[in-house]
């Protein structure tokens, strides 16, 4: 019986079908790699939401950014509303990571914002992997970094039940050990207070809290109730209270850390007093003894991170513990994107070496911190059962370990073909690239053109609008805001043509581009290699009279390989189209409401809301924070991290007017 229940109106169609099977077949009989190469459009989340309610396996899907794991969340939440589909990424609003800069003695200490929200659905994951078989992880490649033993957190769950003989201090003495803490004023996450005979906990995965009422040493009645209105939600027979944090440590084990920690530090400070580097030798001494004395008192210091091999009881050099070890052996890992996703899981650990290194040679951290760091992808693929990669191009290395087991997805549920390629001579390329626009600007149709460098995509845009072409230019500097709202103007027709460099990030599958023009495409690199040409070529997928033109005097490997692999898949696409007679029509989608004007309409209506003259008393203002609070963890909690941080801009504003700042 399957533990995953798949609710959607569609029915595989096109290369779903077998590649649904094909993937299914190749994991039920433990194949250790396949390869899901589905071009873009072909619904390929929706393959392998298939997929994972026919294996019942516990999934782990990886991205390469927040903002796709957010987009897969979604799509998954919809696909399982009645399964564990949860979201794991880096839970900082913003990052700024402990660094030294030896060359002019700047020391950078780390300043990190974190996202509540996040935070609880972090907890929620590593709960849902410990707890149930019914669960979809989507997260970013965060989660190879360091997180706390999975068995050290399921051992110090507090288990409470109705009826438990157990003292009442005995309770809070448990909560305190697995690092909640006791605030009689506000119950937010990860906090208890006590009320006589009743302890009300607030977990931290979660959006409700528990209400435990004793009568003398017995639990009398457990209850859930909403932390904001105090009101009963459910009668519950008992309860599960998982650690407030991911590192947490039983307090024998911390002794022992605590001793490990303190022989690392007498033997560094020997060793820096035997190179006379007195000053590191100090601060070295200093900085470690304030951190254990804080371990001490509260179980946890900042940057307690840097101390997990002594709390784990790791030896030096081995590997942290991480998501992926809160996977069940029989996992499954979807590695989304995986062209993109693999490269960058290789390349984590020397960035992250790089910048302890100075922190450790020049006394800022123990040795032992260079065991807080993301696992090395050998350490990862050790750890992994079994791998589904996802991508229109995939690697070199998913296509060799992939080998006789890789399922092609080319044939689109639209019916809409991979765009034709043209090759035409650089010699008059912009002479011929302008004609072109024209002849969609007559058709209401959009173009993408593709420079190699940002100087020749702005000499391009400023040339094209002094011809009075309506253009617009896209570059890295552009925030995720402003880019959305080009995009947005580009599908409305504020403009016709939009320049860049590297076009290849998500949201650019635009309806109304019927051409890709790439400039000097014979110019071998990164943004011209085979994998990023086919991928460019697609960003004019959805549209069906979708041309790609190559500028080139020469015709490169990179070049011959994407013309040769796009137009294999042109002919797949059509064999079907003309089998089943289908008319390839251009993809009709509603352009979304403007983010720009509704944050700016927000805020406005916000501002105009909370002017401090229009409150009688301070306690209306502090019923009024309140309420912008619970609208912000909604919107956190919803994903609408725009919406609340908006909200906590308000609530930051009057909480300075009220202090006079």
């Amino acid at each position: 019986m399957s533990l995953f229940k798949l609710k959607t109106d569609f029915q595989p169609t096109g290369d779903q079908p077998r590649a649904i099977e094909q993937l299914t077949r190749w994991i039920n009989q433990n194949n250790r790699y396949q390869t899901l190469l589905g071009v873009t459009g072909s619904g390929k989340t929706f393959t392998i939401a298939n997929v994972i309610a026919q294996v019942n396996k516990p999934t782990l899907v990886i991205a390469h950014n927040k903002t796709l794991a957010a987009q897969l969340y979604a799509e998954f939440k919809e696909f399982f509303p009645e399964n564990a589909v949860e979201y794991f990424v880096s839970y900082y609003d913003y990052y700024q990571p402990e660094a030294y800069l030896p060359h002019t003695d700047t020391y950078i200490e780390k300043d990190a914002s974190i996202n509540d929200e996040i935070d609880k659905l972090r907890h929620r994951a590593t709960v849902s992997l410990l707890t149930r078989r019914d669960c979809i992880i989507v997260a970013s490649v965060s989660c190879i970094y360091g997180l706390g033993s999975p068995e050290v957190y399921q051992g110090m769950v507090v288990y409470l039940k109705r009826g438990m003989r157990i003292d009442r201090d005995a309770v809070l003495k448990k909560l305190v050990d697995i690092l909640y803490e006791r605030n009689e004023t506000e119950l937010t996450r990860g906090k208890f207070r006590v009320r006589g005979d009743i302890i009300e906990i607030f977990p931290a995965d979660m959006d409700t809290a528990f209400r435990i009422e004793f009568f003398g040493d017995e639990i009398d009645r457990i209850v859930e109730i909403d932390p904001l209105r105090g009101i009963m939600l459910n009668e519950l027979t008992q309860v599960a209270v998982f650690p407030a944090k991911h590192w947490v440590t039983p307090y024998t084990q911390l002794q022992r850390a605590i001793k490990d920690i303190q022989a690392e530090l007498k033997e560094r400070i020997a060793y820096f007093q035997r190179l006379n580097k007195l000053v590191e030798a100090q601060r070295l001494e200093q900085r470690t003894n304030y951190d254990i004395e804080l371990i001490l008192e509260l179980g946890y210091c900042n940057g307690i991170e840097n101390y997990s091999r002594h709390l784990s009881g790791r030896p030096a050099g081995s590997p942290p513990e991480t998501l992926v070890d809160y996977l069940p052996e029989d996992g499954l890992v979807v590695i989304d994107e995986s062209h993109v996703t693999i490269p960058q899981i290789h390349g984590m650990y020397a960035g992250d070496r790089s910048r302890k290194t100075n922190l450790v040679e020049y006394g800022f951290r123990l040795p032992s911190a260079y065991d807080n760091r993301p696992l090395t992808f050998d350490e990862f693929h050790a750890r992994v059962n079994q791998f589904i990669f996802v991508s229109a191009t995939p690697g070199d290395w998913e296509l060799k370990v992939s080998e006789g087991h890789i399922a092609e997805q080319i044939v689109r549920p639209t019916g809409l073909l991979d765009p034709e390629v043209k090759l035409k001579p650089v010699q008059g390329q912009i002479d011929d690239l302008l004609e072109e626009i024209r002849l969609r600007i007559e058709r209401k149709e959009r173009v993408l053109v593709t420079t190699l460098t940002k100087r020749m995509a702005e000499d391009l845009t400023e040339y094209l609008a002094e011809l009075g072409i309506r253009v617009r230019y896209l570059h890295s500097v552009i925030e995720t805001l402003e880019r959305v709202e080009i995009l947005r103007g580009l599908r409305l027709g504020e403009f016709d043509v939009l320049v860049g460099v590297n076009l290849l990030r998500e949201g650019l599958d635009l309806p109304e581009v019927s051409l890709v023009a790439i400039l000097d495409a014979d110019k071998e690199g990164y943004l011209r290699s085979h994998r990023s040409l086919i991928q460019t070529i697609g960003r004019a997928a959805r549209n069906e009279r979708a041309q790609a033109i190559f500028y080139a005097d020469r015709l490169t490997e990179s070049m011959r390989k994407a013309i040769e692999e796009t137009n294999r898949r042109r002919q797949i696409q059509l064999a079907y189209n003309q089998k089943h007679n289908i008319v390839p029509k251009t993809i009709l989608r509603r352009v979304q409401d403007s983010l720009v004007e509704k944050s700016i309409e927000k805020t406005q209506r916000l501002k105009e809301t909370v002017l401090p003259s229009e409150f009688k008393s301070d306690q209306e203002i502090f019923r009024f924070i309140s309420e912008l609070e619970r609208k912000m963890k909604q919107a956190a909690k919803e994903l609408d991290f725009e919406k609340a941080a908006q909200l906590r801009d308000q609530i930051i504003d009057l909480k300075n007017w009220m202090l006079g700042l």
